[in-house]
């Protein structure tokens, strides 16, 4: 939820979910005191008098790589990392870590990697998890693929954020897209994510694309009525991503999509934000003939779900009903793990709750 959530913050805002990058934002997390962080990690602080033998792990310890930052131990404890923020308060989510892989403060966000024990090497932004090696598959293809399924001939598209290269992977599969447009604020999440998820990051190897670092606010503002699809991969509506989820920056996209062009957007989790759902499906309908939220299942975003708010400029688009229907050929070449045909219908169809909530907008 950014996230992802991301979703890795999404470029914005001035100086600004991936997925991911934008300015600054807070991690209090990460500011433990230093006598904390060391009592995590072997070998941490202490004060030792001298060389002598190793000692023998303690349970639950994890391994650090030399040189790296001690700090990076305050969001790990007792062998597990665990996720809180107050945008899902009263809840968290724990994945046990095998290796510390990674850890920097960029000049937008604190970067950590891991490899957990269950999911395979873990993405971490300001102490929020963008994605993993074992589930990451179901949100970047449904963000990439419900827009572009849903467009009969999209031939250029804008990716704002994702920055661990998974969306991008996902859309430069489409053989009628001819080229994409990536913008991402912070280069050094793309260069740690080559490094330690290259099955996400293979994209940046494509043809297709052009990378732009850099904000992408004023570059879409700069590139007017330039694309038939626009996604974006952004973090959660904290801080400078707030920006991400307001009525300007979709009116932003408006303008930089052509005339039957379509945009999807992170749309947050029915279970933990549907009043902000709600506040962002009124505003699009303001702006858009046609507006839809789906969602997809992953197990390690809040409450194991992810939404996707869908907008087209063309009043006779249907979300619900492909106009590009993948056949199980298509699928396999494609190497698609989560999305086809009937998963992109299923998407829409909402929980009574969420439905109720919903269709009252």
């Amino acid at each position: 939820m950014g996230r992802r959530r991301r979703r890795a913050l999404a470029a914005g805002a001035g100086a600004a979910r991936g997925g991911p990058s934008a300015a600054p934002r807070s991690a209090p997390r990460a500011q433990e005191a230093a006598a904390a962080a060391a009592a995590q990690v072997p070998g941490g602080g202490g004060g030792a008098a001298g060389p002598g033998p190793e000692p023998e792990p303690e349970p639950g310890s994890v391994s650090v790589p030399g040189g790296m930052e001690q700090g990076a131990a305050a969001l790990i404890r007792e062998g597990w990392f665990r996720e809180t923020c107050r945008l899902w308060p009263g809840q968290a989510m724990s994945l046990q870590v095998e290796e510390l892989l990674h850890h920097q403060r960029s000049r937008y966000q604190e970067i950590l990697v891991f490899r957990s024990t269950t999911y395979g090497n873990v993405l971490v932004l300001d102490g929020v998890i963008q994605c993993t090696e074992r589930d990451e598959f179901s949100y970047q293809e449904m963000i990439a693929n419900l827009p572009l399924c849903s467009h009969p001939d999209p031939r250029k598209v804008l990716i704002i954020g994702g920055g661990d290269g998974g969306v991008l992977r996902e859309v430069v599969k489409h053989p009628t897209v001819e080229s994409v447009v990536q913008c991402e604020i912070d280069e050094d999440v793309i260069q740690v994510s080559k490094k330690y998820l290259p099955g996400m990051a293979v994209g940046y190897s494509s043809a297709k694309l052009t990378l732009h670092v850099g904000d992408g606010f004023e570059f879409m503002k700069q590139n007017q009525e330039a694309f038939d699809v626009i996604i974006t991969d952004s973090s959660d509506p904290m801080g400078p991503a707030e920006s991400l989820f307001k009525e300007s920056y979709y009116q932003l996209m408006k303008t930089a999509l052509r005339e039957d062009g379509i945009l999807c957007c992170q749309g947050e989790c029915q279970w933990l934000h549907l009043d902000l759902i709600k506040e962002m499906r009124q505003f699009c309908k303001s702006l858009f003939p046609v507006v839809e939220y789906a969602y997809c299942t992953i197990p390690t975003y809040p409450s194991g779900q992810i939404g996707f708010m869908l907008c087209s400029k063309n009043p006779n688009t249907n979300f619900r009903e492909p106009v590009q229907q993948l056949s199980r050929q298509q699928v396999e070449e494609r190497n698609l793990k989560y999305y086809n045909s009937d998963i992109h219908r299923a998407a829409f169809i909402l929980p009574e709750f969420a439905r109720k909530a919903l269709s009252d907008v």
